[in-house]
Parts: C-alpha cells; sequence; structure tokens
C-alpha cells in the first residue's frame, strides 16, 4: 500500500496523514471549499476539491470521492471517523472499484449499523443485553403492554443512528405515547428511519467501551476499555483508559464479551464494543462502532500501539504481532476533547476566529488538532478543534497533568471546553471515580466555572515545582523510551 485517501477532514484527517508518513506512506486529501487553507490539505502529497461546504456537496460524496481515488492510483481509502466511515453502501462501492478500504467490511458494517440487528447478530454468543424487546415497534397499544412487562422507567431509542436522537426515557404509562410518537419522528428525521425498540432504562450507568482489533486470518484480541461516562447531549467530552472502576476480572470478562462481538460480524479491522455499566457493575451490549473512535488515543497510550497504523497493516492482509497475552495496560490516559462551545451558556456552539492559539508542549502530553492561530471555526462541520491527551503513571498524576495541560493551552476568540475540562478534574466525584453518565446533570453549572478558576493556578504551580525533574517512560510495544520532563513553558 504506497498511496492511501482519507475520505475526512480536520484532526482525523492529518492524524491519519502523520501515520502514514511515518509508514512512507504517501496521502491524498480532499476538500470542501471552506477547507481550502486547511492544515489536512497543506500536509498532503496531493489534494482534490469535493464541492461547496455543506457535507452533502462534499464530504459526502462518495461516488465523487471513489473517482479522485481512480484518478489519483490511490491503493487504499481511510474513512476515519463521522461521514461516510459506516456507510455500508459506500464501503461496497470502493471494494467494487477495487480500492481497499481501511476498515471492516460492508456486511459487517451492514450488521452492526441497526442496534437491532446488532442484538440479533450477538444473540448466539451470550453477550449480556439490557431487558427489552428486540424487534422494531411501531403499534402503540402493543407498545404500551410491552413497556408494562419490562418495567418503568424505559428507554425508546431508534434502531438506526446514535448520538441520543429518537431516544426518549419515559417514567410512567402516561407520557408513553406522547415519548413513542416523538422517538419515532425524530428518527425518521435523523436517520430516514423510524424504527425503534424499548429497553429497560439503567439508571445511573456508566458508558464503557472495548476497543477491539481483528485480522483477516480470524484473530481477535481487544485492547482494553476507555471511561467515557462525561457526557453532555448523549456526546462524548471526556474519555479515560483504563477506567477507574473496571477489575482485572470484570475487563476479562467485558474484553471477552467484546471478541464475541466482534466474531458474530467476522470484523477485520479496528472497532470499539460499546456497553452500559450499572451501579451493581452488571454490563450490557449497547452497540458496535465499526470505525476508528475520537477517542482512540488513550488506548494508543496506554497500550504503545498505533492504531491506524495497526489498521493499515491490517488492510494489507498482515498478521496482527501479537496475541491477548502480549498485550499490557501500561499506566493511565485521559482525553479532553476541545470543542468550540460555550459550557457557561448550556454548550452553545462558539463560531469566530482564533486570535490566540497555543498548543501545550510537554512530555505525556498529546494535543491531535487541526488548528491554527488567525484560522476561522467553520460553520457546517462538527466543532471540536483539537483532543487534548495525557498519560502518567497512575490515575491521579494523569489528572495533575491535564490540569497542567489546560491551564497553559491558550485559545481565544472563542469560547471552548477548557474551563469544563479544568472544572472535571477538580471535582472530587471525577477524582473518586463516582460518576456516570448525569454527572453534568448532576453537578455542573455555569456558575461552577468560576469557582474552579482560582485553584487552578496554584495547584499547577505547586505540581510543577514539584515534578519539574521527574521522568516519564511511555508505553512502546517491544521496549520502553525515556522523556525527560523537563519542559520549557
Amino acid at each position: 500500500m504506497k498511496k492511501i485517501l482519507i475520505a475526512n477532514r480536520g484532526e482525523i484527517a492529518l492524524r491519519v496523514m502523520r501515520t502514514c508518513k511515518k509508514m512512507g506512506i504517501k496521502t491524498v486529501a480532499v476538500y470542501s471549499e471552506a477547507d481550502r487553507q486547511a492544515l489536512h490539505v497543506k500536509y498532503a502529497d496531493e489534494a482534490y476539491l469535493l464541492g461547496p461546504p455543506p457535507s452533502a456537496q462534499s464530504y459526502l460524496l462518495g461516488d465523487k470521492i471513489i473517482d479522485i481515488c481512480l484518478m489519483a492510483g490511490v491503493d487504499g481509502l481511510h474513512p476515519g471517523y463521522g461521514f461516510l466511515s459506516e456507510n455500508a453502501d459506500f464501503a461496497r462501492k470502493v471494494r467494487a472499484a477495487g480500492i481497499t478500504l481501511i476498515g471492516p467490511s460492508p456486511e459487517a458494517m451492514d450488521a452492526m449499523g441497526n442496534k437491532l440487528a446488532a442484538k440479533d447478530a450477538v444473540s448466539a454468543y451470550n453477550v449480556p443485553m439490557v431487558p427489552g424487546i428486540n424487534t422494531a415497534i411501531t403499534d402503540i397499544p402493543k407498545a404500551k403492554l410491552e413497556a408494562e412487562k419490562i418495567g418503568f422507567p424505559v428507554l425508546i431509542k431508534a434502531a438506526a443512528g446514535g448520538g441520543g436522537k429518537g431516544m426518549r426515557v419515559v417514567n410512567s404509562l402516561v407520557d408513553f405515547e406522547e415519548q413513542m410518537n416523538l422517538a419515532i419522528n425524530e428518527a425518521k428525521s435523523a436517520f430516514g428511519d423510524g424504527s425503534v425498540f424499548i429497553e429497560k432504562y439503567v439508571g445511573s450507568p456508566r458508558h464503557i467501551e472495548i476497543q477491539v482489533l481483528g485480522d483477516t486470518f480470524g484473530n481477535i484480541v481487544y485492547l482494553f476499555e476507555r471511561e467515557c461516562s462525561i457526557q453532555r447531549r448523549h456526546q462524548k467530552l471526556v474519555e479515560e483508559a483504563p477506567s477507574a472502576i473496571v477489575s482485572a476480572e470484570l475487563r476479562n470478562r467485558m474484553g471477552e464479551a467484546a471478541v464475541n462481538v466482534a466474531k458474530a460480524c467476522n470484523y477485520i479491522g479496528a472497532g470499539t464494543v460499546e456497553f452500559l455499566v450499572d451501579e451493581n457493575l452488571d454490563f450490557y451490549f449497547l452497540e458496535m462502532n465499526t470505525r476508528l473512535q475520537v477517542e482512540h488515543p488513550v488506548t494508543e497510550l496506554i497500550t504503545g500501539l498505533d492504531l491506524v497504523k495497526e489498521q493499515i497493516r491490517v488492510a494489507r492482509g498482515e498478521k496482527l504481532g501479537y496475541t491477548q497475552a502480549d498485550l499490557k495496560i501500561h499506566g493511565h490516559a485521559i482525553e479532553l476533547r476541545v470543542c468550540a462551545e460555550d459550557p457557561a451558556e448550556d454548550f452553545v456552539p462558539s463560531i469566530g476566529t482564533l486570535s490566540v492559539y497555543k498548543k501545550p508542549v510537554g512530555n505525556a502530553i498529546r494535543v491531535d488538532d487541526c488548528m491554527e492561530q488567525g484560522m476561522e471555526i467553520p460553520i457546517y462541520y462538527d466543532n471540536m478543534i483539537a483532543k487534548l491527551i495525557v498519560w502518567a503513571d497512575s490515575r491521579d498524576e494523569a489528572i495533575t497533568l491535564m490540569k497542567e495541560a489546560i491551564s497553559i493551552y491558550e485559545i481565544e476568540g472563542i469560547k471552548t471546553t477548557l474551563p469544563f475540562g479544568q472544572f472535571v478534574m477538580n471535582h472530587d466525584a471525577f477524582k473518586r471515580g463516582n460518576f456516570d453518565t448525569h454527572f453534568i446533570k448532576n453537578y455542573f453549572t455555569s456558575e461552577s466555572l468560576l469557582e474552579n478558576n482560582d485553584e487552578v493556578a496554584a495547584l499547577f504551580s505547586a505540581w510543577y515545582l514539584e515534578q519539574e525533574k521527574k521522568e516519564v517512560v511511555l508505553p512502546k510495544m517491544g521496549s520502553k523510551k525515556a522523556w525527560s520532563m523537563n519542559r520549557k513553558l
């Protein structure tokens, strides 16, 4: 594989290109008119215009992207995440054009792309699932009876899609009909498919996912868990690996369940199996994401693996170079999604120009981004502008390092989620690992951001003086390399 087209934009396009460059692989970028000056366009060996800024006229033009692949003579296509990354029809067209998709088969996407189809696929593999019905339902009187059998509260969920769309929590029979109609209409609007199903609502869930990796020889391993419970509107904001509540025994059981989910659809490449974990530490299959996840860097930092490199190796027909027994957890990693939005105003999007943009620089601090000072935030796409990731020997040290990294990350001209990240790192519930997906609802207010600011500078100064000469060893498969913590800030 000598040339790869990245059918995406922003930080994930850059992140994939950087690994390609290390592997000696040429890269091809595609871009919209809004992204003419984007960093992924400048970094690529070749770049081709797709069309106007809206995604439907640019990054979602699958046929045009395939035409560019053929014209540019690429060997492979990496879809990143979002856009066409889980589109089985696009995957089939890529395969028919003789281009290698760096991702799973379209058949695996079909099996896991619909929540009901996914439940059906894994039913023979003894994977725990939330009690509920496993078929689509639109008959409201029948749905009411099923909800009463399950027991309130229940969750009405869209069979297609995700991101919290087409999802309604119903606490009583009185509200059921209205909420079901709302869920069906929202699912139709968002996904073109109004299919919904009903399951028991897990009241205080943790959102924990398992990274899996499979090759074309039938080998599948799990790369441990990621804690993804800090969310707003069902969208993740803070992720970490490993989870503070997962024991070795639970990790093995969840990992084996995730591998079974992957086996159920003959999965190839990198994928993620998502679970809900209740207050009793019982876990239930939620869904599988048939692509690379936004939060994959925390897994990379605790395993020493480059997941994009592993994706490419698998796509070109190589065996995994390790077994499950070879994989170990090294230290602790935390990721904060730096989004252009105002936490003090219910995370409303913040549009503008980056008048100041200075990233934190330091060993064990990683920034995956797509921005430079002076650039404008496009209004057409997801507003995540960077991912701030840190690694340390322990969770407590990782939290402290994240506080430091946030405090020296300078962004002016827009509002961002950096202050929210600082709030999370300072909150006792997070530090104790005692939180769930309702963290924001239970603890966060706009006033809490102001209360948080005075504490940050003092913590940073004290910690930096103490840690100035500490040595950090980041995990790397086969060897360990030390980086000095003597940083020039």
